[in-house]
């Protein structure tokens, strides 16, 4: 049996500066999917970190909010200038951490990963409960990793088809066009809709 890192661990992590996910500024495939697509309403970004996704999202005219397990990670997030709508929250997504609100979509970059792959069951029932009826689930899952004693933890794409396929349905499947630099190639994209 894994032992789940804690808040306070990941805390740790960002007090010391080792946050090496973090490149400062919002996912590429997250820029490209919005070149192209709308993403409106209510917006939930589970592990968002400093938020560099969130104020992308924001920026685009949604509504996201931020919520991590780090307390430091969500006051370093708040430091930054506000772009639109977002806001930011402290708690664990695995463990009802976003209350009984419901989201239109669920935006999800590092946080899948982070987690033991044991975990991905409780993952799935988690961003199926904060959405609403038809609401939509986009990701960013990391298929091809150097390390995968982890984290961060890959996923090949039938794993990815075999956790979500009871709850979603897939709209679109793809490898994004860009990425951040060394992640080329690494990364799939899917866009869900919540059965």
């Amino acid at each position: 049996m894994h032992s789940r890192i804690s808040g306070a661990e990941w805390d740790g992590r960002y007090e010391a500066g080792t946050t090496p996910w973090d490149k400062g500024y919002g996912a590429p495939p997250l820029a490209e999917f919005l070149d192209r697509s709308r993403v409106d309403g209510r917006v939930l970004v589970p592990g968002c970190g400093r938020g560099h996704d969130v104020r992308l999202l924001a920026s685009h005219g949604a509504e996201p909010v931020g919520l991590d397990i780090s307390a430091l990670a969500i006051a370093q997030a708040r430091t930054f200038p506000t772009v639109g709508n977002e806001e930011f929250r402290e708690g664990d997504f695995l463990n009802g951490g976003c209350g009984k609100e419901a989201f239109d979509w669920v935006f999800e970059h590092t946080c899948f990963c982070a987690i033991h792959p044991e975990e991905r069951g409780a993952y799935v029932e988690a961003v199926h409960r904060a959405l609403k009826p038809a609401g939509h689930f986009l990701a960013i899952f990391f298929v091809t990793i150097e390390d995968p004693e982890g984290p961060p933890f890959p996923i090949s794409e039938a794993e990815i088809d075999r956790l979500f396929q009871n709850r979603f349905e897939t709209i679109e499947s793809w490898v994004p066009g860009r990425s951040y630099p060394e992640r080329e190639g690494r990364e799939a994209m899917r866009l869900m809709r919540k059965k």
